[in-house]
């Protein structure tokens, strides 16, 4: 007979938040979904990663200025932030299934698009629709599979699905140097035309979220979940309540529903100011460091004399290097908690970035060497593989804890309008970037000042938030 959870009072039913909780892990089961879920976010970080190999292709090809260039990664990332805020709401009302098929089908159909654009503008025009469902895509993705993960596994899970991420953005690199060596710049966005296919397998594989079903009140197909749950993993069969979930909130009419987005972020500052502010900061700090370098490591490595191919291939080790920092954070964020983890892993990188700023000795945006002209120095190379390590240790632990630090009724939105914050301080970064911090100020300076942002958002962390480490899903 299987013990009851801790949660469970003595001879009591078990909720079925505990039941879930409890299941034993399955590769047929949790796992399926780990890996669907992992293959939508992989596509995901090869579609952002496109932007940095974009710039220089078509800054060359439409003779773009830097600060033109840089509208490129702006019109996407900040699509990304309008459909993190959007999509993070649809996913605690149409459920979390619905809106990740969708999100998909959006930023694949929108990315094959931008392939076809006659010029710039028209092209920036579907990269933010591409950014658009990109955006909704992280937020849905961690609330689809963290809610199916047993609590024991849930922090090495939900922190190994950023283990796609360095996969996808390293598969963007090789793809597109070899792609490169063959065409032009229209296959490189033609290949994304493979996120679409996945939607079969959502559709055919994944069950919608027991934990959504029973916040929305649909305790019937809930419990037929839980029940194929149960009996797909081999646990004992057994009986449970409902309680223990809080409500969805539901739109009584039209005018509630057009003033969602606005109702979402207003109940997220209810429910806690500190967290939102500084989960909204860590998430600011952290990726504006990480997609200043993805954004702009290729054109600042082509400064620096190197060839596009060369560029994507440095870029292509930066991100590889990544998985051993998913897999570190992985087996870090249980043992340490994620709180040590995040920290440390945000600074570091922080510190790397200034390091290769300095060991590159790259001038300023407007100098451009021939290309194939010089190449990286041993430190150099160091320093940006340490950084693509630690970065990528920090994230899937930002990830993870922000996600926990929300109840099932917010997850969506409160991780979502955390990405939002962030995609909106990104989405401007490359303007000012481009513009105006690295002509200006040089690189090492530039991403000292990143560095500075990220050691306040680390000490409010420290200060302001507990540590979610071993808590159950409320």
């Amino acid at each position: 007979m299987r013990p009851a959870p801790p949660s469970a009072a003595p001879g009591a039913l078990p909720t079925a938040r505990d039941v879930v909780s409890a299941l034993p892990w399955k590769w047929h089961t949790q796992g399926a979904i780990f890996v669907i879920g992992g293959l939508g976010f992989m596509f995901d970080a090869w579609d952002v990663a496109l932007n940095g190999f974009l710039i220089p292709l078509l800054s060359r090809e439409w003779g773009l200025s830097v600060g033109q260039a840089a509208w490129i990664a702006t019109a996407n990332l900040i699509g990304m932030a309008v459909g993190a805020f959007v999509w993070g709401g649809i996913a605690d009302r149409i459920g979390r299934k619905r809106a990740f098929t969708l999100t998909l089908l959006v930023f694949s159909v929108f990315t094959v698009a931008g392939a076809l654009a006659p010029n710039i503008w028209l092209f920036c025009a579907f990269r933010f629709l591409a950014g658009f469902g990109l955006g909704g895509c992280i937020p849905v993705d961690y609330a689809l599979v963290g809610e199916f993960t047993p609590a024991r596994h849930r922090g090495r899970v939900l922190t190994a699905m950023d283990g796609w991420w360095p996969v996808g953005a390293t598969l963007c690199a090789l793809t597109s140097a070899w792609l490169l060596s063959i065409g032009s710049w229209h296959l490189l966005m033609l290949v994304m035309v493979l996120p679409a296919l996945l939607t079969v397998a959502v559709r055919a594989l994944i069950p919608e979220s027991p934990m959504y079903l029973l916040s929305a009140g649909r305790t019937a197909e809930a419990d037929a979940v839980i029940s194929r749950l149960v009996a797909r993993t081999g646990a004992q069969a057994r009986e449970w309540t409902h309680e223990g979930v809080e409500p969805m909130p539901h739109a009584a009419g039209l005018r509630e529903r057009l003033r969602a987005g606005t109702g979402q972020v207003v109940e997220l500052w209810r429910h806690s100011p500190i967290i939102t502010s500084t989960s909204w900061l860590l998430f600011v700090a952290v990726l504006l460091v990480y997609y200043a370098a993805l954004t702009w490591l290729p054109k600042i490595l082509r400064a620096a004399g190197l060839a596009d191919q060369a560029a994507f291939l440095v870029t292509g080790a930066m991100t590889a290097i990544g998985i051993l920092g998913v897999v570190a954070a992985a087996l870090l964020v249980e043992a340490v908690g994620r709180k040590w983890v995040l920290g440390g892993s945000a600074v570091a990188a922080s510190v790397c970035l200034v390091w290769f700023s300095l060991e590159l000795g790259a001038g300023s945006a407007g100098h451009v060497p021939a290309p194939g002209t010089a190449s990286l120095s041993m430190g150099a190379k160091a320093a940006i593989l340490a950084f693509g390590f630690f970065i990528q240790v920090a994230i899937p632990a930002l990830y993870t804890y922000v996600s926990e630090l929300y109840p099932t009724r917010l997850r969506g939105s409160g991780f979502g309008w955390a990405s939002a914050a962030s995609r909106v301080a990104t989405g401007l970064a490359p303007l000012v970037f481009g513009s105006l911090l690295w002509p200006l100020l040089g690189l090492p300076m530039t991403f000292a000042l990143l560095g500075g942002l990220v050691v306040v958002a680390v000490a409010a962390m420290a200060l302001c938030t507990r540590e979610t480490r071993g808590e159950e899903l409320a």
